[in-house]
């Protein structure tokens, strides 16, 4: 089904365990207890498989606490699901290739899309463009 596949043992042994339950068992993290990625251009990854995600174009200052983009990237392998927790229904994000929780999409964002991707910051690594 996915591209990449891991025994709960195998990711433990890879993960920060904040990162474990956020990725693998479908956590948030606290809002505001990640750091801010860098405003310089570059794109998000998962930090579990190195799947392209996000690019810094695309992110903008929700004041949610969590990372939020309008769109994925062109060409990221982001999938989305029915998630019918906490008593609502929403639409989870996770990457494709491994199935890593990501977090969830909103109808609220800005133009040009209307979307929030709130993603958990400990789901990514930024990857600065390389300059030229």
């Amino acid at each position: 089904m996915f591209e990449i596949e891991k025994t709960d043992q195998e990711w433990q042994e890879i993960l920060s365990d904040l990162t474990y339950k956020v990725t693998r068992k479908h956590g948030t993290e606290r809002a505001f207890s990640h750091d801010d990625f860098p405003k310089q251009a570059g794109s998000y990854a998962c930090v579990c498989c190195g799947a392209l995600l996000f690019s810094q174009t695309d992110k903008f200052d929700s004041g949610t606490g969590w990372p939020s983009f309008t769109r994925p990237a062109e060409g990221a392998n982001v999938g989305e699901s029915v998630d019918k927790s906490w008593f609502s229904t929403r639409t989870e994000v996770h990457c494709q290739t491994c199935a890593a929780h990501l977090g969830h999409v909103f109808p609220d964002g800005p133009a040009p899309t209307g979307l929030r991707y709130c993603m958990n910051g400990v789901a990514m690594t930024f990857h600065p463009d390389e300059k030229t």
